[in-house]
């Protein structure tokens, strides 16, 4: 949200989330010249599908596709009329908007299971200091959607990725700063009258990259958004700058994520992406931007990249997969050993900081600079 040029409070907390994670010790200097980051050198945008032109639509962090259009939610807003699960046809036109029953706390992601039940993660906790997290359930042709609680077993994390398992269980992705993130699901049923233990289920180190965007190398390593195919056998994670696609052949979306190799599609410079879904088709990914603080007449656009449908085994490559394709697709580099999130600390520390702060001025000159 956009007010006389200023960063809101959600937003400025946002953007230095990453920063926060940096200085605590959790995202290694090494990242800026880790020797496995892969390259983006072929990266092109995405094809534009259809502009959202509702101005209430400004910060829309999570979206799906379904059979008719898109259904999206905006980031934590503080104007109420914004606070709504938005149902939108294949223009992007607004044809149905359901509000929530009690004011949810921080909405980052939505997921649909095969029942046509949506369900928006309330899981954002930029200061991690929330006691509980929730999922919204919105049944077919329900009216309102009902919240469930749920407590983490460790400490408070800050989460904008949610999918689900065969079982239609919800998995709840951290936001992570250093490549690695953690899962976590209900330990047990959700009841709309109580809080749900979550119980962690593993950690996912996503490889590194050298993808544009406008964070630089501290938005390569946050997930942001998330998304499973229609048919279920494969599941992408996102961050600011690319898309990370896994292979589930057995249905075992936990252990696709902590042991595969992802395919990487690069979304090159894309404004805010925090948001990610699978066309109904299977055959594309579909991401759309934050608008809030960029120049005036900005409009949020869902862009499409082509999704892959089984593991690449060829080297990895620079160059385009082919002519017709607005985006290079290319296996995930090998991890690189040492340190948290698999990345080895560089040997002078010193040098190390001098880059971390010189990526870090340069973010936040660019943040100060988009929002004037």
């Amino acid at each position: 949200m956009r007010v006389r040029g200023r960063l809101t409070w959600g937003r400025r907390a946002r953007a230095g989330a990453v920063v926060t994670a940096m200085l605590a010790g959790v995202l290694p200097p090494a990242v800026v010249l880790a020797p496995g980051a892969a390259t983006a050198a072929a990266a092109a945008a995405g094809t534009p599908v259809c502009q959202v032109r509702d101005d209430r639509l400004r910060e829309i962090s999570g979206m799906v596709a379904t059979d008719d259009g898109y259904v999206v939610i905006n980031d934590g807003a503080d104007d109420e009329a914004r606070r709504r699960i938005f149902f939108l046809d294949q223009r992007c036109a607004v044809v149905r908007a359901v509000s929530f029953p009690s004011r949810p706390r921080d909405t980052e992601d939505l997921a649909i299971g095969r029942d046509g039940t949506v369900w928006v993660a309330d899981i954002g906790d930029n200061d991690r200091s929330r006691s509980t997290v929730g999922v919204w359930r919105l049944g077919p042709g329900a009216k309102q959607p009902v919240l469930h609680r749920m407590t983490y077993p460790d400490r408070p994390h800050d989460a904008e990725a949610l999918l689900l398992d065969a079982s239609g269980r919800p998995l709840i992705v951290t936001k992570g700063g250093s490549g690695t993130v953690f899962l976590y699901a209900p330990a047990t049923a959700l009841r709309p009258d109580a809080s749900t233990p979550l119980t962690a289920l593993g950690q996912v180190t996503v490889p590194s990259t050298t993808t544009s965007n406008p964070f630089s190398f501290l938005g390569r390593g946050v997930i942001t958004g998330a998304a499973s195919a229609p048919d279920g056998r494969r599941v992408v994670l996102r961050s600011y700058a690319d898309a990370f696609e896994y292979d589930v052949p057995d249905g075992d979306v936990v252990r696709a994520l902590t042991t595969g190799t992802p395919r990487i599609t690069p979304l090159p410079d894309e404004p805010q992406g925090e948001s990610i879904t699978y066309s109904r088709d299977g055959r594309s990914l579909l991401t759309v931007s934050e608008s809030a603080g960029q120049p005036a007449g900005t409009r949020s656009t869902i862009l499409r990249y082509p999704a892959t449908a089984t593991t690449l085994t060829a080297a990895p490559s620079t160059e385009s997969v082919g002519p017709l394709s607005p985006t290079a697709v290319r296996p995930a580099a090998g991890e690189v050993g040492g340190g948290e999130g698999g990345r080895t600390w560089p040997l002078a520390l010193g040098a190390g900081t001098v880059l971390v702060l010189l990526g870090l001025a340069g973010v936040l000159r660019w943040r100060h600079t988009a929002r004037r």
